[in-house]
């Protein structure tokens, strides 16, 4: 059956590739971004400004679907970004803005779209997380915050929906090959530059590099599967957790002492 879908951060990487792919499902689909020009190629999909700080621009984005479709039917919240620093050394206005992207934007347009799903009584919202939002890496301290949020929330919120036919679901990704840790890593080596952390920051900057450069890491498209499943199957799971490493990793992080594992996750970096 053929969905209209509002996906966040389309313009670029894995929010790129499952618009592309649910348009090519049938759906109607509206790929949100602030550079709504990278879109062009993707003549299936209908391209929409949104930028997620703004709630003039959030609310015109909702009110134009409406007004053109009628309705929402699935809402996916996969706009977001990481920035990665010593807690020391990253600004308060850094890891405000990390807040108001992968946070309060995603509950802002969460609050916009539910109206609508309620009154048709049927609704699904995608939360992409992270296996971040599950454990936490070296120097990842207000990323991994921002994603612990996005799954307190999304558990709250599946909880409160419910009896009006709302589905919520998260994605957790492990380690998938994109761009993202190669801008985590310079953004950590930037912060670090004549500090206390710098050596070690460094270290770990290049680790991620080197990390994100290798072809152990998992292909972008079992993301766009998870979404597509959650939108899709007539039970989706609460929580979708696939990539490199993200089920092990939360087994370890569940299991083992927690010392232990922060010293495994610092020699992994």
């Amino acid at each position: 059956m053929k969905k209209v879908i509002l996906i966040t951060g389309a313009t670029s990487g894995i929010g790129y590739k499952t618009a592309e792919y649910l348009a090519n499902q049938g759906n109607i689909v509206y790929g949100a971004g602030r550079r709504v020009e990278k879109l062009a190629d993707l003549k299936n999909v209908k391209a929409i400004q949104l930028d997620m700080t703004d709630e003039s621009s959030m609310q015109l984005a909702v009110d134009t679907i409406i007004e053109t479709e009628g309705c929402i039917d699935v809402l996916v919240n996969n706009a977001g970004y990481g920035s990665y620093g010593a807690i020391e050394d990253v600004t308060i206005e850094e890891a405000k803005q990390q807040f108001e992207v992968n946070v309060f934007g995603l509950a802002r347009l969460t609050q916009l779209v539910l109206p609508h799903m309620r009154e048709q009584r049927l609704g699904r919202i995608i939360n992409t997380s992270s296996m971040g939002g599950r454990l936490t890496t070296y120097f990842g301290a207000w990323y991994h915050a921002t994603k612990y949020a996005v799954e307190a929330f999304s558990d709250a919120l599946r909880m409160e929906v419910a009896e009006f036919g709302i589905e919520v679901s998260v994605i957790e990704p492990g380690g998938i090959k994109t761009d993202w840790g190669f801008i985590a890593a310079d953004k950590l080596a930037d912060s670090a530059k004549g500090g206390a952390y710098e050596a070690a920051a460094l270290k770990t900057s290049k680790g991620m590099k080197k990390q994100y450069s290798s072809n152990m890491l998992s292909n972008p498209m079992v993301v766009t599967k998870a979404i597509s499943k959650a939108i899709n199957r007539n039970k989706p799971k609460p929580r979708y957790l696939i990539g490199f490493a993200a089920k092990p990793l939360v087994f370890l992080h569940a299991i083992l002492p927690t010392r232990l594992f922060d010293k495994i996750m610092k020699s992994a970096s």
